[in-house]
């Protein structure tokens, strides 16, 4: 049987980059047809503009079976920071992913208990609500990020503690299994650096990178979802995937973009909380990672939910964006891929 068939699926920051991805996805019953998907997010009209979206597309389109979408999908205006709201839509799931997040590294700088509350406490809302009987969740899947490795900001540190209270939920939730998923910068993702960079070619410019030496992992936003239904199905407890990503320098993703067009780049800096190199693992954490299905896997530090069974490990040092750094050719064929319906694209 599918992981998802007839799971009652609830979707927090479902309204976001990834929580409208999921929802593509779900759709097509890859996993599954769940019984029903719930959005749970504090932004009404994201909301509107999506579920108008999903009943004017009730017919089969070249991937994705929108018919009954209205059946399968609905709504929920609520706040993970808001114990109540979180607690009531926990008990109408079987399945949750937690996508809600402040996620943008200066914001979170500028605005740390804000951070707190929607990164920590949000998931501590969602663990407590299971733990007190909210219906009979049976998976949760925490949506972190490369930042929360060895973290240096606001948004990082709130997300590597994500990942330690859904690893330590699954001591005191029984019957529930709590996983994470751990991974980098989404191309095309709303507040990545590439519709940033595009939208400066198109005014001619200048580019803005903050460093030359900057790398960042690159990974589309159906890798991301991969990555999230490869945790739902094989993680065991307390576990994190991780996707193996290409990586690049943020100045090359520049140039590859602006193409032959004369349009200056201008390096403007390091920004509050970056870092110069991203990393998925750690060297602490390198020894208890194995690999699995073509995913990195960090086991818990919990010696409760550690297997007793000897897994090889798949790494000797931390997994870095330095690593690996593919040339502009390669991400030439990466963004052409990817970005083919923008008009800035077309000319790579």
């Amino acid at each position: 049987m599918l992981p998802l068939a007839n799971r009652r699926v609830l979707i927090t920051g479902g309204t976001g980059t990834l929580g409208r991805a999921l929802v593509r996805r779900l759709l097509t019953g890859e996993l599954g047809r769940p019984a029903r998907i719930t959005v749970f997010s504090r932004d009404e009209a994201k909301q509107h503009y999506m579920r108008l979206q999903y009943k004017n597309r009730r017919a089969a389109t070249d991937e994705i079976i929108y018919q009954n979408a209205e059946d399968l999908l609905t709504f929920r205006i609520g706040d993970v920071r808001d114990y109540p709201s979180i607690a009531i839509a926990a008990r109408e799931a079987d399945v949750i992913f937690n996508a809600a997040a402040l996620k943008q590294v200066p914001t979170c700088e500028y605005f740390p208990f804000e951070a707190v509350q929607t990164n920590i406490g949000g998931p501590e809302h969602i663990v407590r609500a299971i733990a007190e009987g909210a219906g009979r969740v049976e998976l949760v899947v925490g949506i972190s990020t490369d930042k929360a490795c060895k973290p240096i900001n606001v948004m990082g540190m709130t997300k590597a503690l994500q990942e330690r209270i859904f690893t330590q939920a699954n001591l005191k939730c029984h019957g529930a299994r709590f996983v994470c998923v751990r991974y980098g910068n989404v191309l095309a993702s709303r507040g990545s650096v590439v519709p940033l960079f595009l939208d400066q070619i198109r005014h001619g410019g200048p580019v803005t990178v903050t460093l030359q030496e900057m790398t960042r992992f690159l990974l589309t936003i159906d890798q991301a979802v991969d990555a999230v239904f490869a945790a739902a199905q094989y993680a065991r407890p307390g576990e994190t995937y991780v996707p193996r990503a290409p990586s690049a320098r943020v100045v090359d993703l520049a140039k590859v973009l602006i193409g032959e067009r004369d349009i200056p780049v201008v390096y403007t800096g390091i920004r509050p909380g970056e870092k110069i190199h991203e990393i998925m693992v750690s060297e602490e954490e390198a020894f208890r990672t194995i690999e699995r299905g073509g995913y990195y896997v960090i086991r818990p530090l919990l010696a409760e939910l550690q297997d007793a069974g000897f897994e090889k490990t798949a790494l000797t040092d931390e997994y870095s964006s330095a690593d690996s750094v593919v040339g502009e050719d390669e991400l030439r064929a990466l963004l052409r891929e990817h970005l083919e319906l923008s008009p800035v694209a077309e000319t790579l």
